[in-house]
Order: structure tokens, then sequence, then C-alpha cells
């Protein structure tokens, strides 16, 4: 672990500023979600336990560098005030002669929040001289934005490397998850990888096969896989020009010593369409009008033996089209399996990607996990490999 907590750091009487996430969705002028704002809620009660001065920073929307009165944070106050229980003061910039003078006035039990950073065009740029101007407002910064992490931004990136830095208790508990899932793992590890097209997560596939004992590969993504091996898929989603990509992909998981797990049987149907008339039949026998809609139950059965014999699961992806019914049946017992694994200690769960999430919450399986993220993208990149900005600059 290379980075500081919380915990490392002394917070009494510090200005501390957190960058967040609080880009939640709002309906004429009223937070209709809170979810993003109740994480939050253990770091700004750890710093004002600990007698620090917490000063939020935080992008809302795309104003593309514009001043948008629409997407001014000082609407999420009143929703800020209720998850924190104290008082929330605003400044209508994030930097500046207003910005300096509310961060000076900060009493202890009260929290600031800055203005949308990126109403200044510079944010998106990693500006150096707006981190700075940012850095100005506190004596420690603390990044609890991993949902922002893969992109570098002043807020993100640059102020880190300006100030005494820490990850706050959601970013911990991200990272930690993330380093048990692929960093560390206990093995035997699966990772699941499901959606529509194999184009999208090439980088994904990539770096599992290399990484994982086990591949379960679902959805569209599985169709252009059968197509590699040959086998016909009717009017099924698949990628057919990737077919190539996809027989490489499977060569380099042989030689690598990984496994894929593909369909054995199918859910077909002529329609694409909830409650439509479907069949299950072997995997290779779909008829030239059907539609591969979900993976049948001999592959559930092939997936949850998998997971029993598994001490890691990453799970980014459904296995068929888990929004009708009941093309939603391989997800969601899959998901169940995944759970009661977990729930009995054998299984190390990490799920993350909005299909994903809102998969498993369906399934009822989502609160069994180990580990759920909400980053979307920087989950995706941090699967695929790749350095997370946000990450290394505290790192550092």
């Amino acid at each position: 672990m290379g980075w500081k907590t919380l915990d490392d750091m002394d917070l009494n009487d510090k200005r501390v500023l957190v960058r967040v996430d609080i880009n939640v969705p709002v309906v004429d002028g009223m937070v209709t979600d809170a979810t993003r704002i109740e994480r939050i809620v253990p770091t700004v009660r750890d710093i004002l336990a600990a007698g620090g001065k917490p000063i939020l920073l935080a992008h809302f929307g795309r104003p593309g560098g514009e001043r948008r009165e629409n997407l001014s944070l000082k609407q999420l106050v009143p929703a800020l005030e209720i998850a924190f229980g104290v008082e929330v003061l605003f400044s209508a910039d994030c930097v500046g002669q207003e910005a300096e003078l509310a961060a000076q006035e900060l009493q202890p039990g009260q929290v600031l929040l800055l203005e949308n950073t990126r109403f200044h065009s510079a944010e998106t740029k990693n500006d150096p001289n707006l981190a700075a101007g940012m850095a100005q407002l506190g004596d420690i910064y603390c990044n609890d934005a991993f949902s922002a992490a893969h992109r570098a931004h002043s807020s993100t990136e640059a102020i880190a490397r300006l100030l005494p830095a820490c990850a706050g208790r959601l970013m911990q508990a991200e990272l930690e998850a993330l380093q048990s899932a692929l960093g560390n793992p206990k093995r035997p590890v699966t990772a699941v990888v499901g959606g529509a097209k194999v184009s999208t997560k090439l980088e994904l596939l990539g770096n599992l096969i290399n990484k994982v004992d086990n591949l379960v590969i679902g959805g569209g993504m599985a169709n252009t896989f059968l197509v590699a091996k040959g086998i016909r898929v009717g009017k099924s989603l698949a990628e057919r020009d990737m077919a190539d990509t996809a027989s490489d992909i499977l060569s380099r998981a042989a030689h690598s010593g990984c496994n894929i797990v593909l369909p054995s049987d199918i859910v077909v149907a002529e329609k694409f369409e909830a409650n439509t008339p479907h069949q299950i039949l072997p995997a290779d026998e779909c008829p030239e009008n059907g539609m591969i809609l979900d993976a049948g139950p001999d592959s559930v059965a092939a997936i949850s033996d998998t997971f029993s014999q598994s001490k890691t699961l990453i799970w980014n992806g459904p296995l068929g089209a888990f929004e009708l019914e009941p093309f939603d049946v391989a997800t969601n017992a899959a998901a169940l399996k995944a759970a009661a694994l977990t729930r009995s200690g054998q299984l190390i769960s990490v799920a993350g990607g909005g299909d994903t999430v809102a998969a498993l919450n369906a399934s009822g399986a989502a609160h069994d996990f180990t580990y759920i993220s909400t980053a979307g993208g920087a989950f995706l990149e941090w699967m695929e490999g790749k350095t997370l900005p946000g990450v290394a600059a505290l790192e550092t």
C-alpha cells in the first residue's frame, strides 16, 4: 500500500481539501438519488471528529469551462447538510479571494463546499496554476473520489503533489478491494466479463488472461467468441468482423493457462422483447432466425462450479439481456451463487461498472458481495491494468 489514509495524518485544526464525487441526479433543484453523497459521509465525519475542517472540491456535470447556474453545486447544500448533520457553507468559486476568505473563516464543526471545479476550463487540463490556487485553501489534500481517479485533472492529480496527501475512506475502501482482487489475490481467481461488444473490452480481456485463472465471457461478447469457434449464431448480436481478434484472445489465453468459459447452452428467441417465446438449445444449434439472449442452465451450472472452485471473483458485465425477463435468469443465478459463496466466507467478490451494478442490485445479490464499485470508467481502466493518475499522485 503506497498511499496514506486519514489515519496517517494529523488533522486537528487543519483545513482538509477533500476531492469528492457528488455528481448526483438533480430534478428541479432537488437531489433524487443521494447515494454518492452518502458514500462520502464517513470521510467527512472522521475529519470532523479528528478536529479537521473539511473543504469539499467537486465537479458537477459538464459545463465546459463556463459558469452555468443549473450546474452550480450550491443546490446540493441542503442534501449535504442532511447527510453530514452539520452546517455546510458555500463559496461561489473554488479559487480566488472569496474562496480563500471562506476557508480562513471556516470554524470547527462546519463544512465548506466550493463551487464546481469544471467552471474553470483549466481543471480538465490538469493546470498547475489552478491546482496551486486550490492548494492555497488547505493544509492537507484528501482524495475520496476514486470514480474521478482515471482523469488527470487539477483537482485530482496536480493538487496532490502540492500538499500532504492521503486517501479518504471511500477511496481507501476501493483501493483495498481492488488490491485484494487483482493486486495480490487469493487464487484461483475468476473474472466475469459480459456486455455487448468485444471491441470495447479488448484491453480488459488482454490484461485479464494474464492475471486470472478463469475467464467467464457472457452477453453479446460471448456470441462473437462462438463465431470465432465456427459456431453459427443466427441473428444474434455479434461482432463478426472481430472473430479473428476473439480467436487470438482464445489462443493467448490457452498459452497463459487461463481457462475460458463460454456458454455451452443458450436461450434463444426470435424477438428482442420481454417474455417473448423462447427455447433452450445447445450453443451450436441456434436457428438462423434466432437470437441468443441468455446463457442456458448448463452454462449457469458450469459457471457456478467455477465460482465454487475459486477464492476471488471480479465481475464486470451481465451474462445476458438482463433488462428483459426471462433473459435475466443466468445473470441472477450466477450472481446469487457468488453472493452465497461470499456470505459463507469462501469467496472474495468485487464487482463494478454501470450495467453490473444494476444487474446485481436487480438480482438481490449486491449486498452480499465483498465490494461493489460505482466508479464506472475508473473501475474498468483499473481492470485493464492502466495507471490511474489520481491514485498514482497519492502514491508519490
